[in-house]
C-alpha cells in the first residue's frame, strides 16, 4: 500500500494513545462493543486492537477501479467457460459442480456478491495491488465490518482522532442486501417482498454475522429468519425451512458442504434447480470460486477473451498463477516447462488447493526446505492444486491494549474489498496477523475495519 499517504493518520492516532487514559478508556469501550453487538467469530473477538485500517480516498478509488476491470474478465472467462468444454475443464470441477452449474438462478450474476482478497503494498499508480483470491461463493465480514465500524466510532480515541483527521467509514452490509433484492426481483419478474432465510448450518462460528444480517433485513421491514439446511422441507413445489416457506435463501451455507451431507436431492438443492425458490449466490458461482479461476483468467490461452484493458488490469494486479500440471506455459513473457520451474523456484512459489478454505492446504514454498516442497508437489499433481507467485505482504503497526498496557506491534494485512454483481466495489475487509495466511476462520488473524482518512 502507498503507506506513506496514510502514515501521518497512523502516527497522530497512535500518538494519542500515548495517553494512557485514553487508551484503557478506549479498550474499554471496545470491549464492551464487542459483547453488545456479538461480535466474536466463535468464542473469540473479533478484534483485538485499538486503531482502524485507513485508507485514502485515492487508495480506495484505486482498489475500485481494478476490481470492477478484474471482476469483468473473471465474468467473461465464466460465460466463455459455459459454452465451451475444454475451457471450463481447467476449472477443475467435480462431476456433481460440472452438473449444478448448468442450473438457471433466473438472473444474470453469477456471483451477486463476492469479495476479492487482495495484498496492497507500495507500488506506482496501484501496482502494488494483487489479488491472490477470489471469493466467489460465500464471501463473508461485510456485516462484521459495518459493526465493528460503529464500535470503533464510539472509542474515546476515535473522538479525539477527529479534531485532526475526518475519518469515515465504508458501509458495505446494505449493498448485500441490495444485490439478493436485486437477485430476487429479476428471478421473480416482479417487484415483491421476499421471505428470506439466511442458511447456513446453526454451529458455524460465523452465526454471529447472520443475527447482524437478520437486523439488516428486519430494519426493511423484511421477513428473514436464520435456518439450518437439515431442517428444509420440499413439498409441492414450496421450500421450508423450519416449517416458514421460504423465497429467497441467502446462501452462507457451502455449496460443498450442501451436496456432501445432504445430497443432490436434498430438498434445497432440488427446490433450487427445480426453480421454486430463488438462492444468492446461485450453484453457478463454483466456477469462479475455484482458486482455479486465478489461473484461467490469467492464462495466455485466454487473452483473446478479454479487451486490452481488461488484459492490463489483469497483468497488473493478478499475480502469475497456473494449474499444477505437465504443460509448457509463459512466465514474464518467456516459454517454461511448469513442473521444473515450479520445483526449481520454491522461494518464489505458494501451492494452494483448488477446493480447500480456511487456509487449509497452502504451501509457502519459502518457508519450508526442498524436501518438503518436493512433497508438496507431488500431492499437488495428485490433487487438483494451483501454484502462484509470491507476492509482497504489507505490514503496519497495530496498537493493542494488553495486561493494563499499551503494546504496538507490527501485524501483517491484506485488503479484501466487496463486490456487487461483480463489478462495484461496496467496502473493504481487512484481516491483520502476525502469520502470513492471515486468516480468521484459521485462528491467525483479526478483523479490524476500514475507514477513508483525511487530514481536515
Amino acid at each position: 500500500m502507498a503507506a506513506m499517504s496514510t502514515e501521518s493518520a497512523v502516527a497522530r492516532y497512535h500518538e494519542l494513545l500515548t495517553d494512557e487514559t485514553l487508551a484503557q478508556g478506549s479498550a474499554e469501550v471496545l470491549d464492551q462493543q464487542l459483547r453488545a453487538q456479538g461480535l466474536f467469530f466463535g468464542d473469540r473477538p473479533l478484534c483485538s486492537v485499538l486503531r482502524p485500517r485507513f485508507l485514502t480516498l485515492a487508495q480506495y478509488r484505486t482498489v475500485a477501479r481494478a476490481s470492477s476491470l478484474v471482476g469483468v474478465a473473471f465474468e467473461r472467462v465464466r460465460v466463455a467457460a459455459m459454452t465451451d468444454a475444454a475451457l471450463r475443464a481447467q476449472f477443475g470441477l467435480t462431476a456433481w459442480e460440472e452438473q449444478l452449474v448448468h442450473a438457471d438462478p433466473g438472473f444474470a450474476a453469477a456471483s451477486p456478491t463476492s469479495r476479492l482478497d487482495a495484498f496492497y503494498a507500495d507500488g506506482p499508480d496501484g501496482a502494488g495491488l494483487r489479488f491472490t483470491e477470489y471469493n466467489a461463493e460465500t464471501p463473508a465480514g461485510a456485516a462484521y465490518n459495518d459493526a465493528l465500524s460503529r464500535a470503533f466510532l464510539a472509542l474515546p480515541v476515535m473522538q479525539a482522532f477527529t479534531a485532526s483527521h475526518v475519518s469515515l467509514p465504508i458501509p458495505a452490509a446494505a449493498s448485500v442486501v441490495d444485490v439478493l433484492l436485486q437477485a430476487f426481483h429479476a428471478w421473480r419478474g416482479v417487484h415483491e417482498a421476499p421471505r428470506t432465510v439466511i442458511l447456513d448450518w446453526k454451529e458455524v462460528p460465523t452465526y454471529s454475522e447472520f443475527v447482524l444480517y437478520e437486523r439488516e433485513f428486519e430494519a426493511r421491514g423484511l421477513p428473514v429468519w436464520i435456518g439450518d439446511p437439515r431442517d428444509a422441507t420440499y413439498e409441492g413445489g414450496v421450500l421450508r425451512v423450519a416449517g416458514e416457506p421460504v423465497t429467497l435463501i441467502y446462501k452462507r451455507v457451502l455449496i460443498d458442504e450442501l451436496v456432501t451431507r445432504e445430497g443432490l436431492d436434498s430438498p434445497v438443492v432440488r427446490a433450487v434447480k427445480e426453480g421454486a425458490v430463488c438462492m444468492v449466490n446461485p450453484f453457478r458461482c463454483k466456477l469462479l470460486h475455484k482458486k482455479a479461476s486465478l489461473a484461467v483468467v490469467s492464462d495466455e490461452r485466454q487473452a483473446s477473451l478479454l479487451s486490452a484493458e481488461q488484459r492490463a488490469a489483469v497483468v497488473r494486479h493478478v499475480p502469475w498463477t497456473r494449474v499444477v500440471e505437465e504443460r509448457r506455459t509463459e512466465h514474464d513473457g518467456a516459454s517454461v516447462d511448469l513442473l521444473p520451474f515450479i520445483a526449481e523456484n520454491r522461494e518464489r512459489l505458494v501451492l494452494k488447493p483448488n477446493d480447500e478454505y480456511g487456509g487449509k492446504g497452502i504451501v509457502l514454498g519459502w518457508t519450508v526446505d526442498d524436501a518438503t516442497w518436493q512433497q508438496a508437489i507431488g500431492t499437488a499433481l495428485a490433487e487438483p492444486y494451483i501454484v502462484q507467485e509470491r507476492v509482497e505482504i504489507p505490514s503496519e503497526p497495530w496498537p493493542a491494549w494488553v495486561d493494563g498496557r499499551l503494546h504496538v506491534g507490527e501485524r501483517m494485512l491484506d485488503t479484501a474489498p466487496f463486490l456487487a454483481n461483480g463489478v462495484t466495489v461496496n467496502g473493504c475487509l481487512t484481516r491483520i496477523a502476525t502469520d502470513p495466511l492471515l486468516n480468521v476462520t484459521a485462528g491467525g488473524g483479526s478483523n479490524v475495519p476500514t475507514f477513508l482518512v483525511e487530514e481536515r
